[in-house]
């Protein structure tokens, strides 16, 4: 029997993809400091605040299998985190604008008896040359301030980009259903295995 399966975010999206692939799971916020470190870099932060936000809740759930993920938008070096206001977020925009950003998404499975999968999940996505007015309209229609760079792509924030490169497109949504998949598959766990799970 496998363990039970929680997930360490508060994020309805995550939730949501999660429920795509009928697991029985819970949700259990970790509630962590996701400030960066001195001089840390994208991919080191989103690797480490997956793996800090997993290890809280499995700290908290011995005997559970816990799943931990953290994005930030990556402009040539510049972290990007969720803007937490609307000035923010259009000066975030502003920024993109035009431009080629890395959405780094971080993703961590532990799970008992099983060596800790980690990994980082890079996006590409081009945003098109965005006018102030696009951009506020935007951001006036979608709350987008606790998301990673200001962008909800699986909202109106797909007007906004050239195109998006991936090998894990979920991955720009907040969670990596591919790499999931695989890390579950190596924890025991079998996707779409509960067809009473609510997708």
């Amino acid at each position: 029997m496998t363990a039970p399966l929680i997930l360490a975010s508060a994020s309805p999206f995550r939730r949501e993809l999660l429920a795509r692939l009928r697991l029985t799971f819970s949700v259990e916020p970790a509630d962590i400091d996701e400030t960066a470190q001195p001089d840390e870099a994208p991919t080191d932060l989103v690797a480490r605040l997956a793996r800090e936000k997993a290890e809280t809740v499995y700290t908290r759930r011995p005997g559970a299998a816990v799943i931990g993920s953290d994005q930030v938008a990556d402009l040539d070096g510049l972290v990007l985190g969720k803007p937490g206001s609307r000035e923010q977020a259009i000066a975030q925009l502003r920024q993109q604008a035009g431009r080629t950003v890395i959405f780094r998404t971080g993703l961590c499975l532990l799970a008992p008896d099983t060596t800790p999968q980690t990994a980082v999940i890079n996006v590409e996505t081009r945003f098109r040359a965005l006018d102030d007015a696009e951009i506020t309209r935007y951001v006036d229609l979608e709350a987008v301030t606790a998301t990673a760079g200001s962008i909800k792509a699986e909202g109106l924030g797909i007007s906004l980009v050239e195109h998006i490169r991936s090998d894990d497109p979920t991955a720009l949504i907040g969670l990596p259903l591919i790499t999931l998949c695989r890390m579950l598959r190596a924890a025991g766990y079998s996707p779409g295995a509960d067809p009473t799970a609510i997708a």
